[in-house]
């Protein structure tokens, strides 16, 4: 279980990173169109979005698709805060209230039992095993 939310921190964290990426695109569409702060922010982006990528590839190996696709959602719980910390823009009941479904959701997904990345891997071998002795067998 400690296993699992340490996992579960760390996608999290990804998606923080990722979040991130909107906080730069808001700082890029205030600058004039290809001014050198634009590329230069333009570029920040562009990093930003590698950095999250090569993360990204990384933990879907330890998670199920549907998993981690679900906990991507908490980008608006991420935006949210960033919209307050670093914009003060305002925050309303429906915006509070769609952020706790969103959360609400994650929790609900996160706390299903599901296979570990050794187990699935270990499916899809027996998997591909039996087709392949089905075809030779054929």
């Amino acid at each position: 279980m400690n296993n699992k939310i340490i996992q579960i921190l760390i996608l999290q964290f990804a998606v923080m990173i990722y979040s991130i990426n909107t906080v730069v695109a808001k700082f890029v569409s205030n600058e004039e169109f290809l001014s050198p702060k634009f590329l230069m922010l333009y570029f920040l982006e562009f990093c930003v979005l590698g950095v999250y990528a090569i993360f990204w590839q990384q933990l879907i190996k330890r998670f199920e698709l549907s998993i981690a696709y679900a906990n991507k959602a908490m980008t608006l719980l991420w935006s949210l805060l960033w919209s307050i910390v670093i914009f003060h823009e305002g925050v309303t009941l429906p915006k509070i209230a769609g952020v706790i479904l969103v959360i609400i959701g994650t929790i609900v997904i996160n706390g299903g039992e599901s296979k570990d990345s050794t187990e699935s891997s270990a499916d899809t071998e027996a998997i591909q095993t039996e087709a392949a002795a089905d075809k030779e067998a054929k």
